[in-house]
C-alpha cells in the first residue's frame, strides 16, 4: 500500500485538488478512530483549530492503487445532537463539510452503544462506511461479529479491522470508494407513526439528492426554530422555496404539539428509537460465548468508593520514587558533562582572545543558566512522561476523572477537569489547551484558572531538590520519604483546586454543575514503542525546547542585572534588598522572591537564580546538591524558609507561556489577571501563616 500525506490546515479542511476522494472519519471517542487516520495517512495526527472555533481537527492526504483520498478526523462524539462544540464542528462536517464518503469507526467490543452515532450519520447521508475496530480484543473477550448481517441489517458496507496492529486495514479504502460512488439504500430507524407524518409534509420540499439528507432537513425543522443551527440556517436562506418550507414546518410543530409531542420528547422518541435500534442490530450480529469479567474486577477496585483514593495515591507517590530515584545519576552526569564542554568553549574564546564581557554573556550569562535547565529538567522529564503515558495507554487517566467526578461536583465543576488537572502536570499551558473539552463556558473557566494548582513539569526539579535537601535527609529511604512528601504538596494543590473551584462557583462563577458522558475503555496492553515516541518526541522534548528557548535569553538578562552596577551596587542586589521586607514576612527572602520575579518566562530558571543571586551575584556556577545546601545554609535558610519557599514553588502565578496560553483561550485580560491573581495571593497567604507560626513557636 502507498501512502502520502501531507499537513493540515485546520481553517479550511480543503484537499489539494478536486481529483482526492474526500473522506469524514468520525465515530465515537476511544475506538481507535484517530489510530485508524495514522494508520491510513502514515502520519501523527496534526491538529489545528476548526473555524471559528476551539475545536481540534486533522487532515491528511492518502494514496491506495493510484486513487488519492482527502481523509479528515472529525471530533469523537457521542451523539449528533449537539450538546457541545465537539459534536456541533463533527454534525456541520458531515452536513455541509463537502465529504463524498463518511467512514464511522466503532468498537468491536461495545458495538451497541457505538451504533447510535452510525445511525444519525445514516439519516444525514446516505455514502457511510462502517469500520469495526478493536477486533483482536473482540477475539480476546469471546465477542464473535457478523459484519454479513450488519450489512444485511444497515444496508451500507461493513469492514473489520484491527488498526493498533495494522490488520484488516486494505478493505477500509475500497469500501469506501464503493459507498462514494455507488448506490446504497440505508435502513434507516422509524420512528413513531405521528413523527413520520410529520416528516413525510416536509421532506418533499427539499431537493432529493441533497447532503444533509432531506429526511435529516425534515427532522431538524420539527425542533424549536429558535434551536436552529447557524449551519443550517444558512443553508435554508439559500434554498429559493425557503418561506414555503418554514410553513410547512410550523404547521408540522403544531402537529406534534396536538398530539402530545413536545420538542424535549421529540428527543427523547428519537434517542429511544436509535438505541432501540442499535439494540436489536446488534443481538442478531454480535454474540458473546463468554464474557470476560477482568475489566469489571479491575474497576471494582480502582474506581471503587474505599479503594480508588488509596491507589490513585500510591501511584501518584511511586511514579513520583521512580521519577527522583532514577533522575539522580543522569543530572550529575550531564551535569559533568555541561561542565566539561564549558571548559572546551571558554578555552576556545581565549584563543580567539575575546573580550571578557563575551565570554561573560556566552558561558557566565547564557551557556550555565542553559546548562543548569537541561541537566536538572531532561532526565525527571524522561521518566516522569513516559510512566504518565503508560497509565494513559492502560486506560486509567478517565478513570482518575471518574473517581474525582464527584469532588468537582461538590465544587460546583465538572469532572471533566480532572483530566485537565492531570494535562498540568506535564504543562499548565497544555492543561489550559485541554479546557476546550469542557462544554460549560462557566466550568472552563473554572477549570482555567484553577489549572496552575497542580506543579508543571517546570517546578518539579525544584521542589524535588529542595524536598531532598531539607526534609529527606540521607539514607537509602530518602528517594521514598521524598516522594511521600511530593504526593503530599499535590495533594495540598489538588485541594486548593477544589477549594478555589468551591469559592469561584458561589460568587464570581456562580452555577449548577453539568452533566457529561465519561466513557471508560477497555484496559489494553500498552504499545511501549508509540509511549516513547509521544513522551519523548512529543512531549518530552517539546517542554525541555520551550524551556531552552526561554533560559538562553533569560541567562543573558541575569547576567546583565548580576554584572551592571548602579550606585556601588549590581542591579540585581537593588532589587533583592528592595524585597527583602516581603520577603522575610513570608518566611523566605528578597532574593528568593527575585528569583520568581525572574523567572516568570520559566519555572525551570528559578533555583538557578537563587544559587546565582546567593554565589556573589556575578555567575551561576556548576553546583551539585551537596553545594546547593551549603550556599543556602550560609544564607540563612532554615527548614521553615524551605517549607515556605515549596508552598510559593506550588501556589504563585503562571509562567509566561501560560498567561499567553490563558490569554489565547479567554481573550480577556480580566480572568488572564485573575488566573494569575489568585495562586499569587494565596500562596503569599499562606506562607505568610507558616512564617507566622514558626516565629510564634520559635522555631525553624
Amino acid at each position: 500500500m502507498s501512502r502520502l500525506f501531507s499537513s493540515f490546515s485546520p481553517e479550511a479542511s480543503s484537499p489539494p485538488d478536486s481529483s482526492c476522494l474526500r473522506i469524514a472519519l468520525g465515530g465515537n471517542p476511544n475506538v481507535g478512530k484517530s489510530t485508524v487516520f495514522n494508520a491510513l495517512t502514515g502520519m501523527k495526527q496534526h491538529t489545528g483549530n476548526w473555524s471559528g472555533k476551539t475545536v481540534s481537527t486533522a487532515s491528511g492526504e492518502c494514496v491506495e492503487n493510484g486513487k488519492r483520498y482527502w481523509i479528515t478526523d472529525i471530533p469523537g462524539t457521542y451523539s449528533l445532537f449537539p450538546h457541545s462544540a465537539e459534536e456541533e464542528v463533527a454534525r456541520d462536517f458531515l452536513c455541509f463539510g463537502g465529504s463524498q464518503a463518511a467512514l464511522m469507526v466503532c468498537d468491536a467490543t461495545c458495538l451497541e452503544r457505538n451504533l447510535s452515532v452510525v445511525l444519525q450519520t445514516m439519516e444525514i447521508t446516505p455514502h457511510v462506511v462502517l469500520c469495526i475496530n478493536l477486533m483482536d480484543e473482540a477475539r480476546k473477550k469471546k465477542i464473535k461479529i457478523a459484519p454479513d448481517i450488519l450489512e444485511k441489517r444497515l444496508g451500507i458496507p461493513v469492514v473489520t479491522c484491527s488498526a493498533r496492529k495494522k490488520q484488516g486495514l486494505e478493505n477500509i479504502l475500497e469500501a469506501v470508494e464503493k459507498a462514494a460512488t455507488q448506490s446504497f439504500r440505508p435502513i434507516l430507524p422509524t420512528y413513531s407513526p405521528d413523527v413520520e407524518a410529520a416528516i413525510a409534509r416536509i421532506q418533499p420540499l427539499f431537493p432529493k439528492d441533497a447532503v444533509p439528507s432531506s429526511r435529516w432537513l425534515s427532522l431538524r425543522m420539527l425542533e424549536p426554530p429558535e434551536q436552529m443551527p447557524e449551519s443550517l440556517q444558512r443553508y435554508l436562506d439559500a434554498l429559493p422555496n425557503r418561506s414555503s418550507i418554514l410553513q410547512e414546518a410550523s404547521f408540522a410543530r403544531r402537529f406534534l404539539l396536538h398530539r402530545g409531542i413536545t420538542p424535549e420528547i421529540l428527543q427523547d422518541l428519537q434517542s429511544q428509537t436509535l438505541i432501540h435500534t442499535s439494540e436489536e442490530i446488534c443481538k442478531e450480529a454480535v454474540t458473546c460465548s463468554s464474557p470476560s469479567l477482568g475489566t469489571e474486577k479491575a474497576d471494582r477496585i480502582l474506581t471503587g468508593k474505599y479503594t480508588a483514593t488509596p491507589i490513585m495515591l500510591l501511584l501518584l507517590a511511586g511514579i513520583f520514587w521512580l521519577t527522583i530515584f532514577g533522575a539522580n545519576y543522569p543530572s550529575q552526569l550531564l551535569s559533568q558533562f555541561f561542565a566539561f564542554l564549558e571548559g572546551k568553549m571558554v578555552s576556545l574564546l581565549q584563543t580567539v582572545e575575546s573580550p571578557a564581557w563575551l565570554s561573560g554573556l556566552l558561558i557566565d550569562g547564557v551557556w550555565r543558566v542553559l546548562s543548569w535547565v537541561v541537566s536538572v529538567m531532561l532526565p525527571p522529564m524522561a521518566i516522569f512522561f513516559p510512566l504518565f503515558t503508560l497509565l494513559e495507554d492502560l486506560g486509567y487517566l478517565p478513570r482518575i476523572a471518574f473517581n474525582l467526578d464527584r469532588h468537582f461536583c461538590k465544587a460546583k465543576a465538572c469532572g471533566k477537569q480532572a483530566l485537565t488537572m492531570c494535562m498540568g502536570f506535564g504543562c499548565n499551558a497544555a492543561g489550559i489547551t485541554g479546557c476546550r473539552i469542557i462544554d460549560s463556558p462557566r466550568e472552563r473557566l473554572l477549570a482555567i484558572l484553577t489549572n496552575n494548582f497542580v506543579p508543571c513539569n517546570g517546578r518539579f526539579p525544584g521542589l524535588i531538590l529542595l524536598i531532598t535537601l531539607f526534609f529527606a535527609g540521607a539514607g537509602a529511604a530518602s528517594g521514598l520519604v521524598s516522594a511521600l512528601f511530593l504526593t503530599g504538596l499535590i495533594v495540598l494543590g489538588i485541594g486548593m483546586t477544589f477549594l478555589v473551584s468551591r469559592i469561584l462557583s458561589a460568587t464570581l462563577l456562580k452555577g449548577v454543575p453539568s452533566a457529561f458522558t465519561l466513557e471508560l475503555p477497555p484496559y489494553r496492553k500498552p504499545q511501549f514503542g508509540q509511549i516513547l515516541i509521544r513522551s519523548v518526541l512529543d512531549r518530552t522534548l517539546f517542554v525541555l525546547g520551550r524551556a531552552a528557548a526561554v533560559a538562553a535569553p533569560a541567562g543573558l538578562f541575569i547576567w546583565i542585572l548580576a554584572n551592571v552596577k548602579v550606585q556601588d551596587a549590581y542591579l540585581l542586589e537593588h532589587l533583592t534588598s528592595f524585597l527583602d521586607p516581603l520577603g522575610h514576612a513570608l518566611g523566605m527572602d528578597g532574593t528568593i522572591l527575585a528569583a520568581f520575579l525572574l523567572g516568570f518566562p520559566a519555572n525551570e530558571i528559578v533555583l538557578p537564580l537563587m544559587i546565582m543571586a546567593y554565589t556573589s551575584a556575578s555567575t551561576l556556577s556548576q553546583t551539585g546538591a551537596p553545594e546547593v545546601y551549603t550556599i543556602l545554609v550560609e544564607n540563612g535558610w532554615t527548614w521553615v524558609t524551605a517549607l515556605c519557599t515549596l508552598l510559593f514553588f506550588l501556589m504563585h502565578w503562571p509562567c509566561s507561556t501560560t498567561c499567553l496560553t490563558i490569554a489565547k483561550e479567554t481573550k480577556s485580560v480580566k480572568w488572564t489577571l485573575l488566573a494569575m491573581g489568585i495562586p499569587t495571593v494565596l500562596g503569599m497567604g499562606i506562607c505568610f501563616l507558616v512564617a507566622s507560626a514558626a516565629r510564634l513557636l520559635g522555631i525553624g
